[in-house]
């Protein structure tokens, strides 16, 4: 089979208003589950850079502190990045071999108490250093 019939097959597939979308409409939230992980963690590199650089510049403080906190919304923004690619991987994989997909249980729990963590530590360094 050539590769503009196997297309044609596909269009023809999607077109039926019979097919089950129920499939498609799973790849799609994860798809969408995947960026919403990615725009995270390049929100939390931006906020490294706001938090290391921007906010001692600001208020004049330490900027060592701010430095190194900077540098944990940093890995925790990597980390969101990386888990994003290995996640959307995972659940695709599932979603072609027709299995249930993967808990991420262990995932949500470390960057919710990281990101916890990390707040708390911004707000005491701000409010000791006003």
């Amino acid at each position: 089979m050539t590769r503009a019939s196997e297309d044609d097959e596909r269009q023809a597939r999607d077109a039926d208003p019979g097919r089950d979308s129920a499939p498609r409409r799973t790849y799609l939230a994860a798809e969408r589950t995947y960026l919403a992980w990615l725009r995270t963690g390049l929100t939390s590199i931006g906020i490294a850079l706001a938090v290391g650089r921007l906010i001692p510049a600001l208020i004049d403080a330490s900027q060592a502190a701010f430095a190194v906190l900077g540098i944990g919304y940093g890995l925790l923004g990597g980390f969101l990045i990386v888990y994003a690619a290995v996640s959307a991987r995972r659940i695709r994989r599932a979603l072609d071999e027709d299995r249930p997909l993967p808990s991420d249980w262990a995932a949500i729990l470390t960057t919710t108490v990281g990101a916890l963590v990390l707040a708390a530590i911004t707000m005491v360094m701000l409010v000791a250093e006003i």
